[in-house]
Parts: C-alpha cells; structure tokens; sequence
C-alpha cells in the first residue's frame, strides 16, 4: 500500500521545520522600536554586511545588460572604490544622503551599495520627475551629492541649486579607477538607522519619502532566503542549503520602487543570483530576447507589462523554457487577466503569483499561489512571514472575517516613517507600529481582498497617482478656477489620468495649453489625457469637499 502524503501537512511540517527552535529561519519575539514582535533571530544587523559576503561569489553573474556583464567580485571592487571618493573627495560619512537619480544600470547598483558601506542614506529618487519635482526632492532631502545619468544631471544642473552632481557616465567610472583597490570602508550602524529613502506620491500633493531602515531591507531579504528554501523542500533539494542560487531575475521595473531594488536586486547579493536589467522603455521583443539569452528564470511585472506581452503576438518565437516564475507585483491585475495569461503564455500556467504590498511596507504584505488564484480568482493570498495583518474599521478596532475595513499591517518590514514628515507619519503608522495602509478589503479564511485602493488614487500602468498632487498644479494656470482629476479605465495602462477643468468665463485655454503647462511641472505619467474643459462648477458637500462621485463621466 503507497502511503498518501496530506500536501498541508506537509508544508506545516517543512515551515516548522525551517521556523521553530534551531531552525535556519527561527522565528523570536524581540523588541523592534518599542513594540515587542517576532523577528528572524539569525539575521544580519548591516546591509554592508551582505556586500561583505557576496565576494565569496566571486566570477558569478550579478549584474548583466543587453551589452555589460559585472560579477560579484568586479562589483564589489567598484562598490569599494566609488565608497571611497565618496568619503575621501565628498566628505559622505554615516547618516549622510546620497542621491540617485537615474535610469536602470550598474552605476545605480554600486552608488546604491556605496552608500552603505559608509552608513549613509541612499535616496532613490524617481527619474521620471519632472525638474520642479526634482527641486523639491533635493529640498526636502538635502544629499551630501548625487550620482545621475547625464539626462538627470542636465535637469540637476538647470535647476541651479548648488547639489554637488556626479555623473554615471563619466564621473563615477573615473572615480572607480581613481580608487581602485581601496578596501570597502565598512561603517558600523544600528539595524534601525536609516538605509534608503523611496518616494511614493503623497495625498497632501507632494512626494512622500518613504525611509526604510537596514532592518526593514534586511528583513525582506530573509524572505526571500526563507521563500527559496521552501521552494527547495518541495523540489527535493536542501531547505538549509547556502550554495549560491542559479536563478536568474529579469528587472523591468525602475530601481527607485521596492519591487526591484528591495525584492530584487538587493536579495540576488545575498543569495549569489544573477539580475538581469532591462534598459531603456519597456519593450516586449527586447525583454524576451533577453530572457533566451539569458536564460532568466524569474520574471515580475507589472499588469500593463503583461498585457503588452499578451499583444505582442505568438511567443513561440522565443525559446522561454529557462522560465519557472512568474509574478504580477505593484498594481492590482483582474482575474480575467491572470487567466488569459495562464492561458497563452507556458511559463504562467503553473507559476503566476500575485502580490499585494505598498512603498512602505518594503515587500509584499500578502502573496497568492498559483493555485489559490486559481481557486479564489480575486484573492492576493495570505500574509506573508512576520507580517500581522487586521483588517480594522474607522475607529482602529480590529474586524472580524469577512468584513471590509482599512487593511492594517505590523511586521519587521514597515517603514520608519516618512522622511521629515512627522505629520504623516503620525498619521499613517500608529504608536504601536500598526501600518494604516488607506486601502479597503476583507479576510475571508486567512486570505486578502481588496475592495477599494486609497481613497481616489489613480494606478497607470503600475505608477500610483494622487488626483489632488495633479490638481494643485492645474489651478496654478491663470485660467484655471478649479480642477477634479479622475481615474478613466485604460485597457492597456489599467487607468489613465482624466480631468475636468472649470475655466474662468471668457477664457479660451485649450487641453493642448493645459498639457504643455502640466508638463513643466510635473511628470509625463501624471498629466491628464483626457480632459473635459467647462465653466460649470464642480460638485460639493456642505463642507465644500468635492464629490468626486457627482462628476460626469467622460
């Protein structure tokens, strides 16, 4: 008689296994900022740390493009010299930020990894600001200097600001050979100094900078240790290996978002992977050339992402059998397109995940297999390890399943807070460390939905929007009295920005004239592409509130 093996019980067992006493992933109550949570207790304190180790990988992969290879051993020289100018020619030391504002490319790995060496702040800025936003993310955050492509330091330059601006085409090749041989200078931090700042747009019209301390980085990368040694009891390989990893990541999304810096490029130093960096606009052809040449084995995107490879036509034409995983990450995806990718493209028939997280919790809050995605279309699966999740009403009391609230988190992953900003980081993270997420949903048997995002937000092919930031800039224009910006559906983009303009009478201002005023000050992905220009006040409340809902569609 064959013995049949509970699948459940098994992964219980394999999880405690890998989580209770002695366990290579050992899960301990600790306190973390006042709060008493669980924690991994085997866990590195400094992401200088990761970069420490990662030499043991020596000639293996860790950054490819479509025309540069660099292994670990050639990256972390690099990261060693570009340490070393920063704080011998700049005088960068511990607490200090270093800007980054640029493309996807190596240059932006090793100023990332510079920083970290000298216990300095990397501040990931977006590159798709326009200049006034990028004159108000050095103003807010100051850095010591920053290193931009040469498209972002012309736009540094014109600002006139004074920020010291190093080049990655020139400069920080020039300052790597300067300073080659010079050892890493390893400074000591606290787990719970700051490590990154990320931004994510804000309610109040401006950027928020997201901080992220080296324990909230250094958290996510457990989880993916933890994640690939799972996978490795369910393939029949050794769950408490340390090996270097084969596994190959495509990066299509830009570095300055957390799912591929934190959740990719970072994790690959520790485990001895490789990424791939797509440059340039997201193209289909391109990415899948690249996968078959380099045999990639994980690939997230975001939903647009995949309904453009959907478009592409037949796939067949690549050879993609290196696939194993596939993941949709940073926007919401209907069920009807996780389908129609399970069914057209091989590789996500039996891999596609998808994901739920924020800018401020680091990773994902809660994943969905294959299967439960397949068996509860709509769900975003269960928390992941270390995260506690509640789904709370009005008043901060925790709901039981099945009723929508605001989703609330608390995890070793949640932000600091937001960078100079008590005022909202007291609003969106609660004495005892609860994360308020502004977005609703409910729990039904362990498992996350969604039923309604941020209040107004617009997401664009995975960028989130704020109507009130795009808003703020229209009623700058003289001919503006007021403005209501408005997520429209989009097939391709998911949403596409909408908004209706109330003139002052007599005024002749155009959509194309709205546009190019748009244009100076904010960035391309915000402006409004549908637009409906009329004199007719907007509808309000009693206490003069818009009430976005009375708006007329377009």
């Amino acid at each position: 008689m064959t013995d049949t093996i509970d699948p459940q019980a098994y992964i219980a067992s394999v999880m405690a296994g890998l989580l209770g006493p002695g366990g290579r992933f050992e899960m301990v109550p600790e306190d973390v900022l006042g709060v008493t949570m669980p924690v991994m207790r085997h866990r590195d304190r400094a992401l200088a740390d990761l970069l420490t180790a990662s030499e043991a990988y020596g000639d293996r992969d860790y950054i490819v493009t479509e025309d540069r290879r660099m292994s670990y051993a050639e990256h972390a020289a690099a990261v060693a010299a570009l340490a070393t100018a920063l704080r011998d020619d700049y005088g960068v030391g511990k607490g200090d930020r270093v800007g980054i504002l640029g493309a996807n490319s190596p240059e932006w790995l090793i100023a990332f990894w510079a920083a970290q060496t000298l216990g300095a702040v990397a501040i990931g800025f977006n590159s798709w600001w326009a200049p006034q936003e990028v004159a108000y993310g050095l103003t807010h955050t100051e850095p010591t200097v920053v290193v931009a492509d040469a498209k972002r330091a012309a736009i540094i330059e014109s600002l006139g600001s004074g920020t010291r601006v190093l080049s990655m085409e020139s400069d920080v090749p020039r300052l790597i050979a300067d300073h080659n041989g010079a050892p890493a200078p390893i400074t000591d931090v606290d787990e719970d100094d700051p490590a990154v700042i990320l931004f994510t747009s804000g309610t109040s019209g401006r950027p928020k900078g997201a901080v992220h301390s080296h324990r909230n980085v250094l958290a996510t990368v457990d989880y993916h240790r933890f994640s690939d040694a799972l996978l490795a009891a369910f393939t029949g390989g050794d769950p408490n290996s340390t090996a270097p990893s084969d596994r190959r990541y495509m990066v299509t999304s830009p570095l300055f978002h957390i799912a591929s810096l934190h959740n990719l490029a970072i994790p690959r130093l520790a485990t001895g992977g490789a990424i791939v960096l797509h440059q340039g606009a997201f193209d289909v052809d391109h990415v899948l050339r690249l996968i078959e040449r380099e045999r990639v084995t994980n690939w997230a995107v975001v939903p647009t992402m995949a309904s453009r490879m959907l478009e592409h036509g037949d796939l067949s034409r690549y050879d993609l059998s290196s696939m194993t995983a596939f993941a949709l990450a940073s926007a919401p995806s209907s069920p009807a397109l996780q389908e129609r990718l399970r069914q057209q493209v091989d590789f996500a028939r039996d891999s596609l995940v998808d994901s739920y997280g924020q800018t401020e919790s680091s990773t994902a809050v809660a994943v969905a297999t294959p299967q439960e995605l397949q068996a509860f279309p709509g769900t975003l699966g269960r928390p992941i390890i270390g995260v506690a999740l509640e789904i709370r009403d009005a008043d901060g009391v925790a709901l039981p399943e099945g009723v929508e609230g605001e989703v609330c988190v608390r995890s070793p992953y949640v932000m600091l807070g937001y960078w100079n900003d008590p005022q909202a980081t007291a609003s969106a993270i609660t004495a005892d460390r609860w994360l308020r997420t502004g977005d609703f949903g409910r729990i039904d048997d362990g498992r996350l939905s969604l039923t309604g995002r941020r209040s107004d937000l617009i997401l664009r092919g995975g960028e989130n929007i704020y109507p009130v930031e795009v808003e703020q800039c229209l009623d700058e224009h003289p001919d503006v009295l007021e403005s209501a910006v408005l997520g429209v559906d989009h097939p391709d983009l998911g949403q596409e920005v909408g908004a209706v303009v109330v003139t002052r009478p007599g005024s002749e201002v155009t959509d194309a004239d709205l546009a190019a005023f748009a244009a100076e000050r904010i960035a391309y992905f915000k402006i409004p592409t549908r637009w409906r220009i009329t004199t007719d006040s907007l509808p309000r409340n009693a206490t003069g509130k818009t009430i976005r809902r009375d708006i007329a569609a377009f």
